[in-house]
């Protein structure tokens, strides 16, 4: 199977991650802080301005993307799945111009050395942007696409079937094309039954 996998929320807890660089923010510039877990976008999520959002991007992005913390067995699972004979590409949304002014440019490099670092091996790696999400999928014949956007999930699931890696802010997406996963062996489980279907037909 040709299996897609996001970077921000799947192979990292992004969920956790923004919260624990958001509060601090918070707690250094004395905001106040107001969390609506349910929301996908930072601003909404803790009722932010444009100038405090970029201000929480500018000071902790460089950190998240080089540090970042990859889910627990995700890279054990990935090389389960690629050892079985799947196909692995890394399809992320990651903006090159994302990164603080001293290293534009520097994103796609930047994610490269984290997942060699991780150990995290792949197949093809796809830098797009969310609203291209399902065209590189169905360019790549992706079979199942493992995501967390909301919006992303959604989109990709009028077309191909969608692992969504359970976090508050996308519970509310549901859909027949869209299979809720709640951990990397979860995920793993559910590649699996995908295939015997596959096979099955």
């Amino acid at each position: 199977m040709n299996i897609g996998i996001d970077i921000d929320g799947v192979l990292t807890n992004y969920e956790r991650a923004r919260m624990d660089y958001a509060t601090k923010l918070c707690v250094e510039k004395n905001w106040p802080i107001t969390v609506n877990e349910n929301e996908y976008k930072e601003q909404k999520t803790f009722n932010w301005t444009e100038e405090q959002l970029n201000e929480f991007w500018y000071k902790f992005l460089f950190s998240y993307v080089v540090d970042g913390e990859p889910r627990l067995f995700a890279q054990e699972i990935i090389e389960k799945l690629k050892k079985e004979g799947n196909k692995i590409i890394l399809i992320t949304a990651r903006d090159e111009e994302g990164l603080t002014p001293e290293h534009y440019g520097e994103m796609q490099q930047l994610t490269r050395k984290w997942l060699e670092k991780q150990n995290i091996k792949y197949d093809k790696l796809i830098f797009t942007i969310n609203e291209e999400k399902l065209e590189k999928c169905l360019e790549n014949n992706i079979d199942l696409m493992i995501e967390d956007c909301p919006s992303n999930i959604a989109e990709i699931s009028k077309k191909i079937k969608v692992i969504k890696f359970d976090c508050q802010y996308n519970k509310h997406v549901t859909g027949d094309n869209i299979i809720t996963g709640y951990s990397w062996y979860h995920i793993y489980r559910i590649v699996n039954e995908e295939k015997e279907k596959k096979v099955e037909k």
